[in-house]
């Protein structure tokens, strides 16, 4: 049984936004609802509060968690550019996906 619940288990690399084409930030977490919930209050961390990026903008899904922590690794590496242009082609009005993820 733990190993059907542990393969059901996804990890998700994430870009939040204060707005379309403001400041954008990316991590990586094994529950995305939990995680926007707590940038949300302000506990999330000190950049994406300052900054006020609130909005989930762009996430995507990978297996295991050392998949994840790469791909967000490699991301923050990429021009601002290339990020908006992921968001852009996943997202093009830059809608808050939070909502999304209750349902």
């Amino acid at each position: 049984m733990l190993s059907y619940l542990l393969r059901c288990i996804m990890f998700y690399v994430y870009i939040l936004a204060n707005r379309k084409n403001g400041t954008i930030y990316t991590g990586v977490t094994g529950h995305l609802p939990a995680r926007i919930y707590a940038h949300r209050e302000h506990a999330g961390s000190k950049f994406a509060s300052r900054y006020r990026t609130l909005r989930l903008v762009c996430m995507q899904p990978f297996a295991t968690a050392l998949e994840a922590i790469e791909h967000e690794k490699r991301l923050k590496k990429w021009r601002r550019e290339w990020k908006i242009r992921l968001i852009e082609r996943e997202n093009p009005e830059w809608r808050d996906l939070y909502d999304d993820l209750l349902k």
